[in-house]
């Protein structure tokens, strides 16, 4: 869909990643952009592109992906965005070419890229057009992928089961184990598209959305690397209260469910936008759950259970086992829900997104990462900033049970609660004026406007 552009000068063009966690933070940097005076036109894929009515001071155009079906229903993240890279130059310079020419006095200040869609590079570059790039994990992440990269090259992955849990070389507090994939058997893939979206010779500067509260040591280490300035300038969803970008329809009488409830007495759960489980480790949560007899707000994604549509797997006597005690969704605005009284814990898959907007509003957190950057995230929160639990083994509902009532109900939990609420007011102080994230913001804009 394509929407009537808009007369503000300084046009900023913004291609983001095609996933969830890579789209919000790309339009939330957008929303922040445009109230700064920036005029703001999207270019992205038809696969999962965003909602344009959801963002209508923006200009929305869509390119040919030339992606199959078979790609895309084989839901495999890194052959999906190598094969966009492969795919798109053609039409993104074509695209990009239109958009100039249909408004040449309203030139195209820069272009803002995913990192991950490193492809847009060249053609930014053939056209005389800066380009900055956005990175929407951590920089820890990025370290471990850094480190998994050599690795690789020197032949030491994969690695026996005996050295797991060896020190990660040069990234503090991590494992061999801890490393952002966990399937080798495509590591060569996973190499081309991480050694790519490394490449920033060619970028006038790297966009981080983190916060130097909570990634301090980690960013030191990255700017002694780094050849162009960083700036790191996140929780990107605290700085402008964007509509919202899911590319799923939210259901919002939980709030209603939620208003009901006790203070932080709710444990919500949701495993994001693209991970997967199979009926066992359904019935495993479900039950684990319902032991607890703790309050949950459950987000199970339609898909989300091999061999199932929706929730038609959940075990039977369960849902009359919660009763009122417990809500299931297929999906939630996540922000609004984590900012609720009533919510006490979270338990996450660790993706960056719903990391930071669970330690934005100090909610601690259990955390079963599932693949890439989440195993990263999910010993950091646990063992870093220990405002959470890390469940290491096979989902099984004895744990589950045991994991819930110490987050919710036992010392260590209010503990980590306490944690997470000093982290939470840091993150809000490195937003204000004279902050950290306050500071790089304003001078991202005034680096755009030297361009």
């Amino acid at each position: 869909m394509e929407m009537e552009k808009k007369t503000q000068s300084n046009r900023l063009v913004l291609f983001p990643c095609p996933y969830q966690g890579h789209i919000n933070p790309m339009l939330q940097l957008g929303s922040f952009l445009h109230s700064k005076g920036f005029s703001i036109t999207v270019i992205h894929t038809q696969f999962n592109s965003p909602n344009p009515s959801n963002h209508p001071d923006f200009t929305f155009f869509p390119i040919q992906d030339g992606l199959t079906a078979e790609e895309i229903s084989s839901g495999n993240a890194v052959a999906i965005s190598l094969a966009i890279n492969a795919n798109c130059t053609a039409s993104f310079r074509q695209r990009l070419t239109q958009v100039m020419e249909q408004d040449p006095e309203n030139k195209i200040t820069c272009l803002i890229h995913d990192d991950v869609m490193y492809f847009t590079k060249a053609v930014a570059k053939d056209l005389n057009i800066p380009n900055i790039m956005l990175r929407t994990t951590s920089v820890t992440n990025f370290l471990a992928r850094t480190a998994l990269l050599r690795l690789h090259s020197k032949g030491h992955i994969p690695f026996p089961d005996s050295r797991s849990l060896n020190p990660l070389p040069d990234v503090d507090h991590l494992r061999l184990k801890d490393l952002p994939t966990n399937n080798f058997d495509t590591l060569e893939k996973y190499s081309e598209l991480a050694g790519n979206a490394h490449d920033v010779r060619t970028a006038s500067a790297i966009v981080w959305n983190t916060t130097d509260c909570l990634e301090q040591s980690s960013l030191a280490q990255i700017q002694q690397q780094c050849p162009v300035p960083i700036f790191s300038i996140g929780p990107l969803h605290r700085i402008e209260a964007a509509a919202s970008s899911s590319l799923l329809e939210e259901d919002t009488t939980c709030i209603g469910w939620l208003d009901k409830q006790s203070n932080n007495a709710v444990i919500y759960v949701s495993l994001g936008s693209v991970a997967s489980i199979n009926e066992k480790e359904l019935a495993e949560m479900a039950w684990g759950l319902a032991n607890s007899k703790q309050p949950f707000l459950w987000v199970i994604r339609p898909g989300s259970v091999s061999g199932s549509n929706w929730m038609e797997q959940l075990p039977q006597g369960f849902i009359e086992e919660i009763g009122e005690r417990g809500y299931i969704v297929k999906w939630a605005h996540q922000r609004k829900v984590l900012s609720h009284r009533a919510i006490g814990g979270f338990w996450s898959h660790c993706g960056w997104n719903s990391t930071l907007e669970s330690l934005s509003e100090g909610i601690p957190m259990i955390c079963t990462p599932s693949f890439g950057d989440q195993n990263v995230h999910s010993r950091y929160v646990s063992l870093v900033w220990k405002v959470g639990l890390h469940l290491d083994n096979e989902l099984e509902r004895g744990e589950i049970e045991r994991a819930v009532r110490k987050l919710m109900v036992d010392a260590d939990g209010g503990v980590m609660r306490v944690r997470a609420k000093d982290l939470k007011e840091k993150i809000e102080v490195s937003l204000r004026n004279g902050g950290s994230s306050y500071s790089f913001l304003n001078k991202l804009v005034e680096l755009i406007m030297s361009l």
